[in-house]
């Protein structure tokens, strides 16, 4: 089982936390993970992207050029990464930013109105989280154990009080994809 991933967004979306997560994840379950980041001119508002692959076998590099899953959080991060996801791959789609369908047949689409979800819980800056949930629950590649496990480590110290929202945020990303 490997999972060659891609996460992006604009800066400020949380791609990068989602993609800490997600690897955080793995190595918790002692599986073999990479993370890349990818940052575009500007930080906040620029385009951002990252690697994560997670497997059950060493990894030979972090460079994904044909990712199994891509997690578009905007419109450029779909126009760039659509055409690149694997056959039989998966599309998941931010559907509170991104008002166009995806062009591919050969590929599984989920479509999570991220931002919408997060706004309902009270922050829209969660987005993310919804989107890793949704994720995880669909692809199956670390539990959601895991990740809530992975999302203490990374909150700890002075960002501990946002952990509840954001365990919210995941409980609620894999609820709206049938988990």
């Amino acid at each position: 089982m490997i999972h060659s991933i891609i996460f992006a967004g604009f800066g400020g979306q949380g791609v990068m936390l989602m993609g800490q997560v997600l690897a955080q994840a793995g190595m918790n379950e002692d599986k073999y993970v990479t993370w890349f980041p990818s940052y575009g001119p500007e930080m906040r508002g620029g385009t951002a992207n990252c690697t994560v692959v997670v497997s059950d076998e060493p990894v030979a590099s972090p460079v994904v050029e044909m990712p199994t899953e891509v997690v578009a959080m905007n419109i450029p991060s779909l126009l760039k990464f659509e055409p690149k996801v694997k056959k039989d791959g998966f599309l998941f789609i931010n559907t509170s930013v991104v008002d166009r369908k995806p062009q591919r047949k050969d590929i599984r689409i989920i479509e999570l109105p991220a931002n919408e979800i997060a706004e309902n819980l009270g922050n829209v800056k969660i987005a993310n989280m919804v989107m890793l949930g949704g994720f995880v629950q669909v692809t199956k590649c670390v539990s959601i154990d895991s990740v809530i496990e992975a999302m203490r480590y990374k909150l700890s110290g002075k960002n501990s009080d946002l952990l509840e929202l954001n365990m919210k945020a995941i409980f609620e990303g894999a609820k709206h994809v049938g988990g």
